[in-house]
């Protein structure tokens, strides 16, 4: 019972109502329970193979939901009772621990190429908060790491003395993290999660001298683990055959650039408007400014990160030459000359081009079918732009759609687009790499590629229905969403993914309950499923102000089990709240 004081004269009593099971759940059980009381676990196979589309599902299955629903609902010896009430078989489809959306183990084919994959990408990886005077730290690393993120970016630099080497965000007012501490922190939880092989990318602003010191320390902390070729690789090789391993990626020295100094971004004012606030939909923001990418002396006319010529000669990765050079396993830089010179593939050769989001979306705008080739054998790393002073991050989807394989996001912020990250890399049980899509991968028999920009017909048809919610009453104050009555809760589902895909729908508003039920359906249409996320988000009404937060959740459409599932939702940072849940039903057409 919750008490909401009004006025001061009285005071209005609500009851928290038992979550009581939806309609489809009753009829659900009443037709495979064939009318009795309880459902054994025969009779919950039957239901599990033709309901939730689990056809491999064996009696032996069955039994072993039936008894952890009966030892967690009533604590009694599994051997006491061997069938599901209604309440029962309820609380085993609104449990995401037995009857979760995605399966949480990898799946995929993890043999092809690296550069056949998307990979869980970082960017300043070693940053607590904002991007010009936050503290750099390891924490953030680990916390990463164990998130799934598999490519960790650090930006090194001379100490004031210019005998050892930081870590921090360049010409801004960070405080520097030794990168001695950031590569013994890698190591320890480099494989925490996954077991699938860890890129450092290192923006490397040294003198000669360090960058051997940076050899010595990176060989003496990862030993076996650092994987570097004995010569340049002519194609990558799988997340399979490098797993426990480390991987360099940067730019092959060539010779020191003395860093500018910080005027030069002294004169940047513009802010982001941020993409944490729910109303602004980010699927519906297109990025239409001409920001200054020069800020940190990065992007030259093109766009292109300035970074040294990839060139790497065979006889400096011999015994005597730079021994940094002959860590680094995967080369960054450009080549010289513009986009189209950049785009170009070259056949005994793979590499990494980096582009910021603005120059992407130029690229693609002419070089679309360009860009998707070049990802088919050689990795494209797509980072902020240099004025997200808050750490806020920007469309992942173009870079997707394009083959990117490392969409670099500012882990440590929070908002819709990372939410999405967080959504396409649940996908493979969570191990930071998902693999591409066959037809980004194909080549036809004119050599032609995926055109993101080709009309496509509707291939699926996704059929969400919600059902209801709980778990608000046990994670939150009975004042937090309203001081005087409970929440008005409504619910809106939908896809990002390519442009003809993308739409938001919701669900009507429910007064006062804690426990809403609005049992609504939609239906989304989606050209192309494979790239299509799930977007699930629960608001409280307010008339006043603006809306509250309650929850959200992402999903990769190509990985959602079919039938009647419990879906937990998470807090605006991405955490998994305790008990907050939505029940809902997917179908496909």
């Amino acid at each position: 019972m919750g008490s909401y004081r009004c006025c001061l004269c009285f005071t209005r009593k609500f009851k928290v109502k038992e979550a009581e099971p939806p309609e489809d759940v009753k009829q659900a059980f009443k037709k495979y329970a064939d009318g009795g009381a309880t459902m054994s676990a025969e009779q919950l196979r039957r239901f599990l193979e033709e309901v939730q589309g689990e056809g491999g599902a064996s009696v032996a299955d069955a039994q072993r939901v039936v008894d952890q629903v009966i030892q967690k609902r009533h604590h009694i010896a599994k051997f006491a009772r061997h069938a599901l009430t209604l309440d029962d078989f309820h609380h085993f489809l609104f449990s995401a621990d037995l009857n979760p959306p995605i399966g949480t183990e990898v799946h995929q084919d993890m043999t092809a190429p690296l550069s056949h994959y998307f990979i869980y990408t970082g960017h300043n990886s070693y940053l607590t908060g904002n991007q010009l005077s936050s503290d750099c730290s390891d924490v953030p690393i680990i916390k990463a790491l164990k998130r799934g993120v598999r490519v960790v970016e650090l930006d090194i630099w001379p100490n004031s003395a210019k005998d050892d080497v930081h870590v921090l965000h360049g010409r801004t007012l960070t405080t520097p993290v030794e990168l001695s501490k950031c590569l013994k922190s890698i190591k320890e939880n480099a494989f925490a999660t996954s077991p699938y092989p860890v890129v450092i990318t290192l923006e490397d602003h040294l003198t000669p001298d360090l960058q051997s010191k940076v050899a010595q320390m990176v060989t003496e902390t990862f030993g076996d683990m650092l994987y570097y070729p004995e010569a340049e690789l002519k194609e990558f090789l799988s997340p399979e055959e490098l797993k426990y391993r480390v991987i360099i990626s940067t730019k092959p020295p060539k010779e020191y650039l003395e860093a500018k100094s910080m005027k030069e971004s002294a004169h940047l004012e513009k802010k982001d408007s941020e993409d944490d606030i729910w109303e602004n939909d980010p699927m519906d923001v297109s990025i239409t400014q001409q920001e200054d990418d020069k800020i940190e002396g990065k992007i030259n006319e093109h766009g292109l990160e300035a970074e040294e010529s990839d060139d790497c000669e065979t006889e400096s990765c011999q015994p005597g030459g730079s021994i940094y050079k002959c860590l680094i396993a995967i080369h960054a830089g450009k080549p010289k000359g513009g986009l189209k010179e950049a785009l170009k593939v070259e056949v005994d050769k793979v590499r990494r081009l980096s582009l910021s989001e603005q120059a992407l979306e130029k690229a693609t705008e002419s070089h679309a079918t360009d860009v998707v080739r070049f990802t088919q054998k050689n990795f494209l790393r797509v980072y902020p732009k240099g004025t997200r002073f808050n750490s806020s991050n920007y469309k992942p989807l173009v870079g997707w759609m394009h083959g990117a394989q490392m969409v670099a996001f500012n882990m440590q912020g929070y908002g819709q687009f990372l939410w999405l990250m967080h959504g396409m890399f649940r996908g493979n049980g969570g191990c930071g790499y998902v693999k591409k899509p066959d037809f980004l991968m194909r080549v036809g028999p004119n050599n032609q590629v995926f055109d993101p920009k080709a009309k496509l017909d509707v291939k699926k048809t996704l059929k969400v229905k919600v059902y209801m919610g709980d778990g608000w009453h046990l994670d939150f104050k009975q004042t937090h969403f309203d001081l005087y009555s409970p929440p008005d809760f409504y619910a809106r589902v939908g896809i990002a993914g390519m442009p003809a895909d993308t739409v938001m729908k919701k669900t009507r508003k429910l007064e006062d309950d804690w426990t809403p039920v609005w049992d609504q359906e939609f239906s989304f249409p989606l050209t192309v499923p494979e790239l299509a996320i799930l977007r699930v988000e629960v608001h409280e009404y307010d008339m006043t102000e603006k809306d509250d937060f309650a929850g959200q959740t992402c999903l990769p459409v190509s990985e959602l089990k079919s039938g009647i599932r419990a879906i937990p939702l998470h807090d605006r940072k991405g955490k998994k709240m305790n008990s907050v849940k939505l029940l809902m039903r997917f179908d496909f057409e």
